[in-house]
């Protein structure tokens, strides 16, 4: 209690919460592989920076940003935390992401309201495959970034800045070149001033907080003259700035190097941060510029606290933003009022007066905010900033336009694992209802549905570490110690070929009588093995003929018919669907075509012969040699289909295969069991893939007996 207190009483001396120049600003993320180093990389930035007294370690779970419990006991991060601190005059938000691929949406909403990145390398590792995809979420949102190759101490580290080059389509801009490698690792020559930067040979026992800073000379190794002269010809027509405006253009990308739980290269990596990373301002966001000095901002997350409730960060795009004050929630157009204001720290947090545009902020008192909505200061403003957009500033009204000005919220992956859940008692089901809402409303990623036939809630989520994360999360928490069954996997189906139906309907209701007669025919797409969506055309002449409510009618009918095939009622995918003719008779409801058409759907399905289609992960498992024959064997019995395999070091491989999700049930533990704990691997969803018939029966028969 007295270390928190005086953390924020450092925190309050330290920020000068409202008085940073916009210029100054610095929002971050930390990107990488899972065990890259990035929390590790944040708790030394955090310790250099002057606002913590100790330097945490993952291994002993007392690190700043991994608070959550589930956190420290696995030793990875779970969820991204947010920290403020200052360096050399700058005002760094810092956001420490996942780096697990089932958490790629902490990743997805962190690199939303971001400004720049840096993505963290093992040296020994290099670009591995969760490396990849956080770049192209950066790439997607036009991120520049910084690369830090952490672990040089590591008796493996040899990495080649040609792999950024090559697997991630970056161009590289070495900045740095290391004094020595693996154990020997003592420091940098910074190849634009000249300078070596030397810790000292018991930095593994001290801080890392001084190092010693002086030119290369002619005394100094050959080979390590060698490497700087040619380092420095690639640079010699580049300044600092320029360095600057290729990062910020992303034509470049800086690379520096250090050992971060050596306590070494973080100095460097902040001032980089400074140096070549964006302030807002620099930011090219067009529609935010409507506003003017009007208030905008993004809701990118929300956490429930037992105290306060749900805490809503924003990131303020333009304006200012203060407690006690009304605000309009632009995307579901509804007014909320906004109780106290804080810049978080982790899982503690300081209280101010007010943020200006630039900074992240974190709200109380905001009831219906989701992650992904628009927060405005009024109606007026939203109206005058649809002026704007439009180029009408001549004070018209812009009616309906409102929707112009939203930001663009965070895109939401599907899930791909399936798994009922059960509370102890039936007592205990409305608080399990709650606890799921909160949780759903903290993490979008995470779906809650009720199966219509048992009854059952299901949870669908982004993987089995996921899943896994959510019912501890459940029993901690919300003190609710629920059952979780079997997981189940989203199969599809499709059919082998054409298949034709007629059906007529004739019911009399009363005193009226429905009759409506449908022909339509149904067809392979070409590319069923892809995640494939279906088709509906209808012939020219019922687009005429027909009346808005009967199409439509005909197209809801088509529609539910896709969402449970004939075979065991999963959804239908890679389906074209022609109707040649809808007739009906006057009086003839909506709902009676939408039903003859669905009947008239499943006649089809049937007579084209359907067949199963089942998710297929692209699995990537980096494992010794040693262990290579037991991890091949695994993927065997797994029906797996090895694609490639690749030498990493000489006692590292890297193994690429496709092996279907039914039978990655419970694999993190069986390949932690068969290699010791040392394999990692990365699992994500490749595509939908035809079952054989020997497969196909094999699954009939087993759900035969559950439906």
């Amino acid at each position: 209690v007295s270390e928190i207190k005086n953390l924020k009483s450092r925190l309050i001396q330290g920020l000068n919460l409202s008085l940073v120049f916009t210029s100054r600003i610095r929002n971050i993320g930390i990107m990488a592989h899972i065990d890259a180093g990035k929390t590790t990389t944040t708790e030394r930035m955090l310790y250099y920076s002057g606002y913590t007294r100790a330097l945490g370690d993952v291994d002993d779970g007392d690190t700043v940003t991994d608070f959550m419990a589930q956190e420290r006991e696995r030793g990875i991060t779970i969820q991204s935390a947010a920290v403020t601190f200052d360096w050399r005059s700058h005002r760094i938000n810092l956001i420490d992401t996942p780096g697990h691929v089932d958490f790629t949406l902490e990743v997805e909403r962190a690199l939303r309201v971001l400004d720049g990145a840096v993505a963290v390398f093992d040296a020994s590792a290099g670009v591995e495959a969760q490396t990849v995809t956080v770049w192209r979420q950066a790439e997607k949102h036009h991120i520049p970034c910084i690369c830090f190759l952490n672990k040089m101490d590591k008796p493996t580290a040899n990495f080649s800045i040609e792999s950024i080059r090559h697997k991630l389509k970056a161009n590289p801009v070495l900045l740095q070149v290391s004094l020595s490698y693996q154990a020997s690792f003592t420091g940098v020559v910074d190849l634009l001033t000249n300078q070596k930067l030397t810790w000292g040979s018991k930095s593994t026992r001290d801080d890392g907080r001084a190092f010693e800073s002086k030119a290369l000379d002619g005394s100094d190794d050959a080979d390590l003259l060698h490497a700087v002269r040619e380092g420095r010809t690639a640079l010699i027509e580049q300044l600092q700035e320029a360095v600057r405006r290729v990062t910020l253009a992303r034509k470049g990308v800086p690379v520096l190097c250090g050992s971060s739980l050596r306590n070494k290269g973080v100095q460097p990596l902040l001032d980089a941060i400074t140096a070549f990373l964006p302030s807002p301002q620099e930011r090219h966001h067009h529609l935010v510029r409507c506003y003017k000095e009007d208030l905008c901002a993004l809701a990118f997350k929300v956490v429930h606290d037992k105290q306060r409730g749900p805490l809503v960060f924003l990131r303020i795009y333009s304006g200012t933003l203060k407690p006690q004050s009304s605000i309009l929630n632009l995307s579901r157009n509804n007014t909320e009022r906004i109780s106290r204001l804080m810049v978080p720290f982790a899982d503690q947090y300081v209280e101010t007066s007010s943020l200006s545009a630039g900074n992240i902020a974190l709200t109380v008192g905001l009831k219906q905010t989701v992650t992904g909505d628009t927060i405005v200061s009024s109606k007026a403003s939203a109206a005058a900033a649809a002026r704007r957009a439009h180029g009408d500033d001549d004070g018209g009204g812009v009616k309906g336009k409102n929707a112009d000005v939203v930001l663009s919220g965070v895109e939401v992956p599907d899930p791909v694992f399936f798994c009922t859940i059960e509370p102890p008692t039936m007592a205990k089901q409305a608080d399990l209802e709650n606890a799921l809402k909160c949780l759903q409303r903290e993490d979008p990623s995470l779906k809650v549905r009720a199966d219509p036939d048992s009854g059952q809630t299901i949870l669908c989520g982004m993987g089995e570490l996921h899943i896994e994360i959510i019912h501890d999360r459940i029993r901690r928490e919300y003190n609710i110690d629920t059952h979780l069954g079997p997981l189940q996997v989203a199969y599809r189906e499709t059919i082998l070929q054409h298949g034709s139906a007629t059906d007529t309907l004739d019911r009399s209701i009363g005193e009226r009588r429905h009759v409506v007669t449908v022909e339509l025919t149904v067809t392979p797409l070409d590319s069923q093995s892809e995640v494939a969506s279906c088709e509906l055309t209808l012939a020219d002449d019922l687009e005429d003929k027909l009346s808005a409510d009967v199409r439509a009618a005909v197209h809801n009918g088509v529609h539910s018919s896709y969402l449970q095939g004939p075979l065991l009622g999963y959804p239908v995918q890679g389906v074209s669907t022609f109707i040649h003719s809808v007739v009906t008779e006057s009086g003839t409801s909506s709902a009676m075509v939408s039903a003859c058409v669905s009947r008239c759907m499943q006649k089809a399905l049937r007579t084209a012969g359907g067949k199963l289609l089942e998710p297929v992960m692209s699995l990537e498992v980096t494992v010794g040699e040693e262990d290579l024959g037991s991890v091949l064997g695994d993927l065997a019995q797994r029906r797996g289909t090895v694609q490639d395999i690749q030498s990493r070091h000489d006692d590292d491989k890297v193994l690429v295969a496709t092996v279907p999700l039914a039978e990655m049930k419970g694999y993190s533990t069986v390949l932690r069991t068969l290699t010791s704990g040392t394999a990692t691997f990365s699992l994500e969803l490749d595509t939908y893939q035809a079952m054989s018939p020997q497969e196909q029966s094999v699954l009939l028969k087993k759900m035969s007996g559950v439906l």
